[in-house]
């Protein structure tokens, strides 16, 4: 498996470094979500990569937060929270109200996917995705959308987004995530670079029951068997 994307170096601000840039608390302030599978879709995502790095502490993930970047302690007019990112190189802090660039040594995320909508496909596609080319520079950038599919995704090479080539399967590589994004029963799901599936939490652990269970109906049949043979499996050897 490729090793974890390393958290890119800091950049420079493309603000004036005389400011001063406001301190406290800055709540997030972003609209409600569009539909019911919008939801979904964004926990999935966010379930399904919590299990996979649910031995690491060294990363933070998101959906619909605002990223306060601007010294005015407002948000770009085109830009709202990200439907789901990726920070990386960063603590998992579950308590963060809004995720705010200068109180977290200047950390832009790592990898943004918007959800589409009718209302928001646009600026997703054009003003959005300028502002996390030029400004943010997050290396992975995707879009998604629930009920027509329409998937793309962009990685950043020397300044400017270039879409991903999809694989055979039609997903995705993510270099930040060290994972595929593809589709599979029309959600947008992670694929290890061998080709599974990353499962929720649930889907884990029915998998796990029925290995058990698997392993339980094996040792009956030998079990069986051995008695055939005149030989009692459940005396000590």
């Amino acid at each position: 498996m490729p090793p974890y994307a390393q958290s890119l170096p800091l950049v420079e601000s493309h603000v004036n470094p005389e400011i001063i840039f406001p301190e406290g608390e800055f709540w997030s302030d972003e609209p409600p979500w569009e539909s019911n599978l919008h939801l979904q879709q964004i926990i999935l995502l966010i379930q399904c990569l919590e299990w996979w790095w649910r031995e690491r502490e060294d990363y933070f993930a998101a959906g619909n937060l605002t990223i306060y970047y601007s010294p005015n302690q407002k948000k770009s007019e085109f830009c709202r929270g990200p439907d789901f990112f990726v920070f990386l190189g960063t603590n998992p802090n579950p308590n963060r109200r809004s995720w705010v660039v200068w109180q977290e040594e200047g950390k832009y995320p790592n990898l943004i996917i918007e959800i589409l909508s009718d209302s928001t496909a646009k600026v997703d596609r054009e003003e959005k995705k300028q502002i996390y080319q030029d400004i943010f520079r997050t290396p992975d950038y995707f879009w998604f959308d629930p009920e027509s599919l329409e998937f793309a995704g962009f990685t950043l090479i020397s300044g400017q987004y270039q879409p991903i080539t999809p694989n055979a399967q039609g997903w995705l590589w993510s270099q930040q995530l060290g994972l595929y994004l593809g589709l599979a029963a029309n959600k947008l799901r992670y694929f290890t670079p061998e080709g599974e599936l990353v499962p929720t939490p649930a889907e884990a652990a029915q998998q796990a029951e029925t290995q058990v269970e698997q392993e339980r109906q094996k040792s009956a049949k030998l079990a069986a068997k051995l008695r055939e043979l005149g030989i009692n499996p459940d005396e000590n050897l």
